[in-house]
Order: structure tokens, then sequence, then C-alpha cells
């Protein structure tokens, strides 16, 4: 073969090489790469939330969006995650409301004790009360969703039927959930999830509250095999994005991350809601779980015995100028609204 064939043969190859590897060389460099900071384990329904994000929105920019999750405090500390979020630490960030009191007035009314039967309910009430009002709390962030927690309940060593059987029992809880207990008449204890199991084996407490997908998560159902369905409260977690990086987005990808915006509000209340069944399941299979309810007349007399934590939290909310009666019959109507 002549010198001058074997050139043009290379000459050939290397072009027909570029052709097929410079889109992709191409898209790698134009890539858009995106860090989301996430605070419990990764087998958690927020994590879990996080990964069906992640996936979604990479399948509908076909790859023109990466999306780099950290699951467990990896990135951000979970009271850091909000503030990191507008530094730019990460590009986005889920965090809890409750976990900086007062800091988001306007979500702390769907973690009020409302009774919402489902975290489907309750997070799309409080995607709708966020949205009515334009919370002033968010301001310095894009909202890409926001999702509850499933309703909170009792779950206990001995079986709790009626409200006399929870006077002077030590429930661990945490947040809000102290005052619900202490005007139902138990003794909340705070600690930390992780102290919980051994807690509950030396007796130091006799129960928690929480909601119900802890029982497998958590494996709790080996320690409390009775639980009292009560619904008392929903704890509200919200997914934001850094100002500067979304306005530095294309057109193309904001639509993608708000078309997700409700449609993950919705997936994730479901998704939570069909894993609370799945542990009560496993629960009932495996420690032979015990499901009570309160008394019809005792479980009508819980708004009432709750209420003084209704009206504490309108007096607050007034107090800082919000219109505090209103936002409470907004999220009681969006509760009957999404409840049926």
């Amino acid at each position: 073969m002549s010198r001058k064939l074997v050139i043009l043969l290379a000459a050939v190859f290397a072009v027909t090489l570029m052709g097929v590897t410079s889109p992709s060389l191409s898209l790698a460099a134009d890539q858009i790469k995106l860090t989301y900071a996430n605070f419990p384990p990764a087998p958690t329904f927020p994590c879990v939330q996080m990964e069906r994000w992640k996936q979604e929105v990479e399948k509908r920019t076909k790859g023109k969006v990466a999306v780099q999750t950290f699951p467990g405090g990896t990135l951000l500390p979970a009271k850091n995650i909000f503030d990191g979020v507008i530094s730019g630490s990460a590009d986005i960030g889920n965090f809890a409301m409750s976990y900086q009191p007062g800091r988001f007035p306007i979500s702390e009314a769907i973690d009020l004790p409302l009774g919402f039967s489902s975290a489907r309910a309750a997070s799309l009430s409080l995607y709708d009360l966020i949205n009515k009002y334009k919370a002033k709390e968010f301001e310095k962030v894009k909202i890409l969703t926001m999702f509850t927690c499933p309703p909170a309940n009792i779950m206990t060593k001995s079986p709790i039927k009626i409200l006399a059987d929870l006077k002077g029992v030590e429930l661990r809880c945490a947040g809000t959930a102290s005052d619900i207990i202490k005007l139902l008449g138990g003794i909340p204890v705070a600690m930390p999830q992780s102290d919980t199991p051994e807690a509950l084996q030396k007796g130091v407490v006799k129960g928690h509250v929480s909601s119900m997908e802890v029982l497998k998560d958590f494996n709790y159902a080996a320690y409390t095999a009775n639980a009292t369905i009560t619904n008392l409260f929903v704890v509200s977690f919200g997914v934001v994005m850094n100002k500067a990086k979304w306005d530095s987005l294309p057109a193309d990808v904001k639509k993608v991350l708000d078309d997700l915006r409700i449609e993950q509000a919705k997936w994730t209340g479901e998704y939570v809601d069909n894993h609370v069944q799945e542990a009560i399941k496993w629960s009932k299979e495996k420690y032979n779980l015990q499901l009570f309810e309160l008394p019809a007349a005792e479980k009508a007399q819980l708004p009432k015995i709750l209420d003084p934590i209704i009206k504490a939290y309108v007096k607050k909310v007034t107090e800082q100028g919000l219109p505090g009666e209103q936002i409470v019959k907004d999220a009681i109507s969006l509760k009957a609204k999404y409840d049926k």
C-alpha cells in the first residue's frame, strides 16, 4: 500500500470517528450538572423521591441535565440545607421546615393538628397554600416541589384504646408533637431517632409518635406492636433551588422542572402512603401489630382538645403581619378538598 493511500485512509477514518463521537462529546461539554443535598438515609422516602426526580429530569431533558444526589447529609447537614442552597453550596436541597421553627410560618399551618388522612392530601394542600400566598419565606430560592410525611400516629408497647390509657405514658416525639402529646395527657420525651430503639428496650419511653413507615424502616414494630390511629399531624418538606442557578438554566430545562413541581408532590405523597400500608402489613405478619382507633366520641373531641395549638399559631403569625385566621381556614379548606 502506497504512503499516499495510507494517509488518505487515515484521514477518512479520522473524519468518520469525529462524526461518530463529536455529538456525544459536545453533549458532555454542554451538559448541565446539578448537585442535590438531602439529609435522611438513602432508603427513606425523602431520598426515594429525590432519586425519582433525578431520573425524570435526566430522562425528560434527554441527558442535557445530570443530577448528582447526596443523601444522608453527605453534602450539607439537615439544618444547613436551606441556607446552603441560598449560598450556592448545593444547587438543590430537600429540607424539613420544622427543623427551623418560626422561619416558615405559612408552611407551619399544614403541620398543625388538622387531622390530614394521607400524605397525598397534605402534600397537595401544602403546595397550594404556599403557591396562593407566594410565601416570602421562600423568596430567596426557587421552589421545585413540596410534600409531607404521612400523618403521625401513636405507637406503643401497651395498647392505647382510649385517651385515659395515654395518661402519664412517656412517648418519644419531636417539635410540635410535644405540645400535642401534653394536651392528650402523655409525657413527651425528646431524643434523636438513633437513640429511640434502646430507649424503647430499656423502658425509658413506652412508645413514640411518628408516621408509621418507621415500623418497618427502623424495625420499630419489634418494640411497639400496638398503634393507635389518630392522624395527629404531618411534617412538611420543601425542595428548593439556588436562584442564580435557576436563572442560568435554558428555557426548555426550566419548563421540565416546572412541569414536575405538582406532579412530584402528588407522586411523593402517594408513594409514601403506599409505603405506610406496606409497613403495616409487614408489621402485622412479623410482629402481630395491633391497630386501634379511639372511640368515636373521643375522636370527635380531638379538635377541641388540640385547639390551643391552632390558636397559638394564629396569634403568632398574625403578630408577624400575616392573616393567621385566613391561612388556617385555607389549610382546612384544602384538606377537605384533597381528603375526598
